[in-house]
C-alpha cells in the first residue's frame, strides 16, 4: 500500500470510530487536506453519525471538496430510505450552493413525511432555485403551511420569505384556507414577509387573534 493509500485507509477508520472527539478530529483533518478518495466515506458518515457537531465538521470537509465530485454522490444519497442521510445530503447541498443540484431538489423531498428532511429540503431549495422556478417553489411550500410544530413552521415561514414578493398570491390564497392551522401560519407569514423583525411568536399569536375574530388578513397583505 503506499503512503497516499495508508494515509486514506487511516482517515476512514478514524471516521468510524467510536470516540466522537476522534471522529470529529478525522473529518477536520479531511477538510484541510481534501482527499477525493474519501468523499464517498464523508457522505455514507453523515447518513449515521449520532452526533449534531461531528455531522456539521463531516459537511464542512465535504464542502472542502470540488463540487464536480461531492455534488453527484450527494444527489445520488437523496434517494436514501435514512431519513438523516437525507437530511444531511440536502444539508450539504445548500451549503456548497452548487445550482446544478436544482433538478434533483423534487416535490417529493419538499413535502417529506420527515420534518427534519423537509427542512433540509425547503433551506437546499430557497439556495438553488433558479429566479423562473420560484413562483412553482412557493406554490409547493404553500401545501406545507400548517405542519408540524413550532421549528418546523417557523423554518417554512423563513423559507417562503427567502423567496421574495413571488409569494404573496400563494399566500393570499392560503389565507383563506378553510384548515384555520392552515390560514394562521399564511397570516403569520405575511406579516413577517411585512416587517421581518416583528418575531414569529407575535406574528402568529396575532395571526389566531385574526382567525378566532374572523378577520380577513388578505386586505393587509
Amino acid at each position: 500500500m503506499t503512503m497516499v493509500g495508508e494515509t486514506t485507509a487511516r482517515a476512514r477508520q478514524a471516521l468510524a470510530h467510536g470516540n466522537a472527539s476522534v471522529r470529529m478530529r478525522a473529518a477536520m483533518a479531511v477538510g484541510t487536506a481534501p482527499d477525493p478518495a474519501l468523499v464517498d466515506t464523508l457522505v455514507r458518515r453523515c447518513g449515521i453519525e449520532p452526533e449534531f457537531s461531528v455531522r456539521e465538521m463531516l459537511t464542512w470537509a465535504l464542502t472542502r471538496h470540488a463540487p464536480e465530485v461531492t455534488v453527484p454522490r450527494l444527489v445520488q444519497e437523496l434517494r436514501s430510505r435514512r431519513p438523516q442521510a437525507r437530511s444531511q445530503a440536502l444539508h450539504t447541498l445548500s451549503k456548497i450552493g452548487d445550482r446544478r443540484a436544482w433538478p434533483a431538489i423534487t416535490r417529493d423531498l419538499l413535502t417529506d413525511a420527515d420534518d427534519e428532511v423537509a427542512r433540509s429540503a425547503w433551506r437546499a431549495a430557497v439556495a438553488l432555485a433558479p429566479a423562473d422556478a420560484l413562483p412553482e417553489l412557493a406554490a409547493v411550500l404553500a401545501t406545507q403551511l400548517g405542519r408540524g410544530g413550532r421549528d418546523t413552521r417557523l423554518s417554512l415561514s423563513r423559507a417562503l420569505v427567502a423567496l421574495g414578493e413571488v409569494i404573496m398570491p400563494t399566500l393570499r390564497s392560503a389565507m383563506a384556507a378553510t384548515d384555520p392551522a392552515v390560514r394562521q401560519h399564511a397570516q403569520a407569514t405575511g406579516k413577517l414577509w411585512h416587517d421581518p423583525d416583528a418575531g414569529f411568536e407575535l406574528a402568529i399569536e396575532e395571526a389566531k387573534r385574526i382567525v378566532a375574530l374572523g378577520g380577513d388578513a388578505r386586505k393587509e397583505a
